[in-house]
């Protein structure tokens, strides 16, 4: 089949739903999967439904954060069911890149507030930063990361959805938006082993008895999986739209799939809601040494 053949044949079918043409790469370069799409969905979905409950139930309204990016999560992977069976409909290609390319920055924001949360509990001495600037710093960084990948991801569909359209443009900026979560996310990293020592050489680390501790292994956790996904997706935009790593969907499921689903589900089992102490009670632990008195306001 010559080149011209091909192209006005992708003209026609991007818009319809077509069952795969052998010789016809879509434009994912294959097939998605529809078992990987379903059980993506479905596995969001439930974590989706248990975060808005436990939230809810124990009003810690900010975790909503979580419930928002998965919710976010299922709307890409229920495009890439559609794309499974229409694999030349443009409208479920163009909605899973722009779902899925933001969908972590959610995930970020709530464990930038949930480190804020240990501060709190255990006062300005354990971080560098107050709570509330992680909050302005980080979310900020979150929300120009999402607002840069939008932009990419807008420009870069786009050029997709035109048979010869240039789509590295939109590639490129796509890529500063990752690469600035990442450089955000690895600032945060320093930040938050900063918060640790500091716990440990002051002895803090005996307030952390039962419930803080596993919560911190959770936000560890999370972060190690989000940071991966980031350097996966980073390497597989700079390798362009017909690169090795997008051609092949089984490093999207291990990388993308996977990841988002363990950072965001493991906040399911370890929910803050359940296991953070109350701030009040901090002082009521006893022998536990804090250091010298402080100011309330300072705590």
């Amino acid at each position: 089949m010559s080149q011209a053949n091909t192209t006005d044949i992708k003209e026609q079918l991007r818009g319809t739903c077509h069952a795969y043409i052998d010789g016809i790469d879509p434009a994912y370069n294959y097939v998605p999967s529809l078992a990987a799409g379903i059980v993506f969905c479905v596995l969001f979905g439930l974590t989706m439904a248990a975060h808005t409950v436990q939230f809810i139930w124990k009003r810690t309204w900010w975790c909503v954060l979580f419930s928002i990016g998965a919710m976010v999560e299922v709307l890409g992977w229920a495009a890439r069911t559609w794309s499974s069976q229409c694999p030349y409909q443009m409208t479920a290609f163009l909605m899973q890149i722009s779902t899925l390319i933001i969908a972590p920055t959610f995930f970020t924001a709530g464990i930038y507030v949930l480190l804020g949360r240990f501060i709190q509990l255990l006062g300005r001495k354990s971080s560098i930063l107050s709570p509330a600037l992680y909050l302005w710093i980080f979310c900020t960084c979150d929300i120009v990361s999402l607002v840069v990948q939008a932009i990419g991801g807008g420009m870069a569909s786009a050029a997709t959805n035109k048979v010869d359209g240039n789509t590295k443009p939109g590639t490129d900026v796509m890529v500063v938006g990752i690469v600035f979560q990442m450089a955000s996310i690895t600032v945060f990293v320093y930040f938050a082993c900063d918060f640790l020592l500091r716990v440990m050489r002051q002895r803090l680390l005996q307030t952390m008895q039962g419930s803080i501790t596993p919560l911190l292994a959770a936000m560890i956790f999370s972060v190690v999986c989000i940071y991966a996904r980031s350097i996966y997706r980073t390497i597989e935009l700079l390798q362009g739209w017909s690169g090795y790593l997008i051609s092949h969907e089984k490093y999207f499921i291990a990388l993308d799939g996977a990841m988002m689903i363990l950072a965001v589900g493991v906040f399911n089992f370890v929910h803050p809601g359940w296991l953070m102490p109350k701030q009040k009670n901090v002082d009521d632990w006893d022998g536990v040494d804090l250091g010298p008195a402080q100011p309330l306001e300072e705590r």
